[in-house]
């Protein structure tokens, strides 16, 4: 108990730097419309009455138009065939206007969100879930990288500074959608990398010699304060709804009271979460600034 008397690891505020974020995204959409006439537009597809999905469509939209880009917004009936989801995607895969397409996950059980996925272009994908771009990720060429890891890289070096050379790095968890490309941006700045599973044997031994320590498995409370080296950065991704004394609230995949020890964590909420729409946002600006051919 004593070191923890003694140090509080420092919070890490994602809700701060997205609104930075958000904000430099705002002045350079400003000014790439003075230069070029035209804003990023992103377009968002929502199939069915999902009301979680509902509402973050919804917050999508409200922080694209905060940002001076356009938005587009398909809401479909539940019954929409693939065939004419695959319509959509390929008419906006030709609109000039849209620059970024975005299915919400999860589609109703009828669809097969491979197809849809691997039907949008790549470099409209703002999602970064298309083969093509894990592809590039996965050989270092210019991709678009999905938002939660793009966000995680961001405060990682907000925190410890642009060079992350030699570090040991963990990831807790082989997602496409967060592990993987996680640990392929992790590799891409020479961290060492190593990715822990439900199958890993050893995952608190392995967790223990992490500097950094990445986790997302969905799993409340999973990372121990054991499992956490002194001075690591700790990046908690996991965002659970759990029911404790009749009230719910919303806890990460660490047990935060018990990471003191930590030099830096992120809180959840507040951490990571807010990341992943401001790094969508960027996407959208990036994948522009490529098909306007203002950048590699």
């Amino acid at each position: 108990m004593g070191m923890h008397r003694f140090h509080r690891a420092e919070v890490i505020d994602g809700k701060t730097f997205a609104n930075g974020l958000l904000k430099s995204i705002e002045t350079d959409v400003a000014l790439l419309l003075a230069e070029t006439g035209a804003a990023p537009g992103l377009a968002v597809v929502l199939v069915g009455d999902d009301p979680a999905s509902a509402v973050y469509v919804a917050s999508k939209h409200r922080q694209t138009v905060a940002a001076g880009m356009k938005s587009f917004e398909h809401r479909l009936p539940a019954d929409t065939t693939q065939d004419q989801l695959m319509a959509l995607i390929g008419a906006l895969n030709q609109d000039p206007q849209v620059h970024g397409i975005l299915v919400q996950l999860p589609l109703p059980r009828h669809l097969d969100p491979n197809l849809v996925i691997q039907a949008i272009n790549p470099d409209k994908d703002v999602d970064g879930f298309h083969i093509s771009n894990a592809g590039r990720l996965a050989t270092g060429q210019p991709a678009l990288i999905p938002c939660t890891p793009l966000g995680c890289m961001m405060l990682l070096h907000d925190r410890l500074g642009a060079d992350l050379a030699g570090l040991n790095a963990v990831v807790l968890g082989k997602s496409n959608i967060v592990g993987k490309p996680m640990a392929q941006l992790l590799m891409s700045a020479n961290c060492t990398v190593t990715v822990a599973h439900s199958k890993t044997r050893n995952t608190a031994e392995l967790c223990r010699a992490a500097d950094i320590l990445v986790v997302a498995v969905g799993r409340p409370g999973l990372v121990r304060g054991e499992w956490i080296k002194p001075g690591a950065v700790v990046i908690d991704v996991g965002i659970n709804r759990i029911v404790e004394d009749g009230k719910s609230r919303i806890v990460g995949d660490v047990a935060y009271a018990e990471a003191g020890h930590a030099a830096a964590i992120t809180p959840v909420p507040g951490g990571v979460g807010p990341m992943t729409i401001a790094c969508l946002l960027s996407n959208t600006l990036t994948a522009f600034r490529r098909q306007q051919g203002l950048v590699a």
